[in-house]
């Protein structure tokens, strides 16, 4: 089995496919937030005018938005997305009306936060520290299983907590006013 199959050219591995209310707005939501490139001869309306396949580029990631039609239930996305720098992320963020679930913090040499977006998916925001690579790979021994706890201290409970806490909180838009 191949660690990296054929995909088409400009395609990664994995590449999200996020079903939301409101894809117009969320596909602003991506471009303003982090920067897309929005790949309008890709946009396609369905019959009723909903956005049925829409496409934008971030980085070496293509991130297909699609409208969720009615009936459907509620998915919502979950993200990580590594960026240049996480605080001015989050202004734009707000701006446009997320509400930041997790605010910067140091995360095992990187900085980390997490917001959830008007249309109810939660994005996991990252700026990476290149040397922090080394120290994960001399690290441990590779079988994993530890008990997240044995490694506590106050960042990782407050960004387990915001976690929990975002996780739980998770509605479907359409009835959040119920």
């Amino acid at each position: 089995m191949s660690t990296k199959p054929a995909a088409p050219q400009g395609s990664a591995t994995v590449d999200p496919f996020i079903m939301a209310d409101g894809a117009p707005a969320l596909i602003d939501f991506i471009v303003d937030v982090f920067g897309a490139r929005n790949v309008p001869e890709a946009r396609t309306l369905d019959t009723d005018g909903l956005v049925l396949h829409a496409e934008l580029r971030l980085g070496d990631s293509l991130i297909t938005v699609a409208d969720r039609k009615p009936g459907w239930p509620f998915t919502p996305a979950l993200l990580r997305v590594y960026v240049d720098d996480v605080e001015e992320t989050l202004l734009r963020a707000r701006a446009r009306g997320a509400r930041v679930v997790t605010e910067a913090t140091p995360f095992y040499g990187d900085v980390f936060s997490r917001f959830a977006d008007p249309q109810g998916n939660l994005w996991w925001v990252y700026s990476h520290t290149p040397q922090e690579d080394a120290a994960w790979e001399e690290g441990g021994d590779g079988e994993g299983g530890e008990d997240w706890a044995s490694f506590a201290s106050p960042e990782l409970e407050y960004v387990h907590g915001t976690l929990m806490e975002a996780m739980g909180a998770l509605r479907d838009p359409r009835t959040s006013g119920d």
